[in-house]
């Protein structure tokens, strides 16, 4: 039985977000922390599970049970191409289970196996749990976005999830309908207008062109690539500095010690991020292998040639 009003929830790869219609405006309601928007994230530890902010922090210190990324196995197989890819990547350990892949971690002092719904059904619960908290009333009726380019298996998946938290999933929409609506709502345009809707994420790539105009909204293309976003610039920025590492340091790889990429990994995000705003910056890590520190200065044309066959 459906309780309390309909949220939405934007699902993505590196965050989730979750929102309220309130007097025809939409209110993206703060987590627990004070943010607005909720790492994806999902960590296991001896007694309990943490997710969002929580996991995030320790990620570095529990990277063999810390999971992200999740969305990039909804709806997948095992021996996908770009599944394989990921793999090789991840800190944690994925298995093949009759064909889907399944997260392998350690929980309760037991070794445990969840399906990538299931590990979304943990984070569309804190979602959950976030809308509940500012609205002070249960709510099940939800809305949840998916890429544009996911196909029906990827969206039958998210529903799963959504069913597994408690959720009645009412509907999903492609998330770039749902900046076009954003887009368009409450305006008046004197005719039709085609929109182009760019959207890189952390782990999915949307482009889609939008006719809009008077409440209508017709989609016109779409492409994009479900397994490339902002954690690829991330990964090839980690390797350039692996394989720096390893002709300083007399072969040192880095790619054996979990605990010291996924360290290298957050310095790596930091540095992308920066150079969004600036033409170069540095990567310094404290004791990142042993007692080796690291540092490297980096621009951003450095960082682009880097990125440019993504």
């Amino acid at each position: 039985m459906s309780t309390g009003p309909a949220i939405g929830i934007d699902l993505g790869t590196s965050f989730a977000c979750v929102g309220i219609v309130q007097s025809g405006k939409v209110e993206i309601i703060a987590n627990g922390q004070g943010y607005r928007k909720t790492p994806s994230y999902v960590a296991f530890k001896d007694r309990e599970y943490l997710t969002g902010v929580a996991a995030k922090i320790q990620a570095a210190i529990n990277p063999h049970n810390t999971v992200y990324d999740v969305k990039r196995l909804m709806g997948c197989r095992f021996d996908d191409e770009a599944v394989r890819s990921d793999r090789r990547r991840w800190p944690f350990k994925v298995v093949n289970s009759n064909g889907k892949p399944k997260i392998e971690v350690k929980c309760c002092g037991e070794t445990k196996q969840f399906t990538a719904e299931e590990i979304s059904s943990m984070v569309l619960l804190e979602m959950k749990g976030t809308a509940e908290a500012y609205l002070g009333e249960k709510v099940t009726d939800a809305v949840i976005t998916v890429p544009a380019c996911f196909n029906s298996n990827q969206r039958q998946a998210t529903i799963d999830a959504g069913k597994l938290a408690g959720l009645n999933v009412m509907r999903i929409i492609s998330e770039p309908m749902a900046a076009a609506l954003a887009y368009g709502m409450g305006k008046k345009f004197a005719k039709q207008r085609n929109v182009l809707i760019f959207d890189l994420g952390g782990g999915t790539f949307d482009v889609s062109v939008m006719s809009i105009g008077n409440n209508k909204f017709e989609v016109k293309a779409v492409g994009g690539d479900t397994h490339l976003g902002g954690g690829d610039f991330d990964s090839r920025l980690v390797g350039y500095c692996v394989e720096k590492l390893k002709r300083e340091q007399r072969g040192v790889d880095l790619t054996t010690n979990a605990k010291a990429i996924s360290r290298l990994r957050k310095a790596c995000e930091n540095a992308k991020r920066t150079l969004s705003l600036l033409e170069h910056t540095s990567i310094d890590v404290e004791s990142l292998h042993g007692d080796i520190d690291f540092s490297l200065s980096i621009s951003r044309h450095r960082f682009e040639r880097l990125c440019s066959k993504l």
